[in-house]
């Protein structure tokens, strides 16, 4: 694959580049995703936060609070583990935040933007490269709970779908610190804004425990929390249980996030570019 886009001859003579086309831009979106892709095995140290981060939390609100929470550390996995995997998917797309800010900061994108490339394929794989770090974290994730004895009764096909809405909730979410990562130009803040926006959305929602032991207030906010819709609709799926109603409101919760962030993204990128 190569960013390409094919010259024309102007009428005063020199050389003008025309709009690339669908297939020029898809080609050039793949093959900003596949440079993010080849620059993580030499740097094996990037994914530790994806990969051993999982493991580090399950055995830990697993094995410390299991039996205070729920009185059997098994049972507490098998509550946990949808809310582990929610919880690793917000933290994991940060990443993306951080390699733009890193991007933009080290010139990168002057250079990406002296090429003859459509505007919007830089944003395009930085998204698709956080991507697939989400896959080999989910991939990680799973096999760590199956070792630990968390099992699947919804069956396969519902582990599949779980995985599905939950890349896809990281795919929207992703949108939201490309934004924070244009708009700060320090990459260390973008890190930690990142995580205090996070940190409340995590633990004010039902991934730990359930939302009717919570204070009023706070259990409001934790059902309205789109965490907590995440987490109902993987526990569905993983686990069985309701899906349809938690599955439509993260779908809901999902769109409203691309309509909001995407365009300011782009709006963003066009300015500082």
């Amino acid at each position: 694959m190569t960013l390409d886009a094919t010259p024309t001859e102007g009428p005063a003579g020199p050389a003008l580049r025309s709009r690339p086309s669908l297939r020029q831009a898809l080609s050039q979106c793949a093959t900003l995703t596949w440079r993010g892709v080849v620059k993580i095995p030499s740097n094996p140290l990037g994914l530790a936060d994806v990969v051993i981060g999982p493991a580090v939390f399950l055995l830990l609100f697993g094995y410390v609070f299991g039996g205070a929470l729920a009185g059997d550390t098994d049972a507490y996995l098998q509550y946990v583990f949808p809310g582990i995997v929610a919880m690793m998917t917000l933290f994991a797309t940060m990443g993306v935040g951080v390699a733009l800010s890193t991007d933009l900061s080290t010139g990168v994108f002057d250079r990406l933007r002296s090429l003859p490339i459509v505007r919007s394929a830089p944003l395009v794989g930085a998204v698709g490269t956080d991507v697939v770090r989400q896959v080999v974290s989910l991939s990680a994730l799973l096999a760590f709970g199956l070792l630990l004895g968390v099992r699947f009764p919804a069956g396969p096909l519902s582990v599949l779908g779980a995985c599905a809405l939950a890349l896809s909730f990281a795919l929207a979410l992703s949108w939201a610190w490309v934004l924070l990562a244009l708009v700060v130009d320090d990459t260390q803040a973008v890190q930690g804004l990142a995580a205090v926006l996070i940190l409340p959305l995590t633990f004010a929602s039902n991934v730990f425990v359930r939302v009717e032991t919570m204070p009023g207030w706070m259990e409001a906010f934790a059902r309205a929390n789109p965490v907590s819709h995440l987490v109902d609709a993987l526990r569905g799926l993983l686990m069985g249980g309701p899906v349809a109603e938690p599955v439509l409101d993260t779908l809901l919760w999902m769109a409203g996030v691309v309509i909001v962030f995407a365009p300011l993204s782009l709006r963003s990128y066009t300015r500082r570019t």
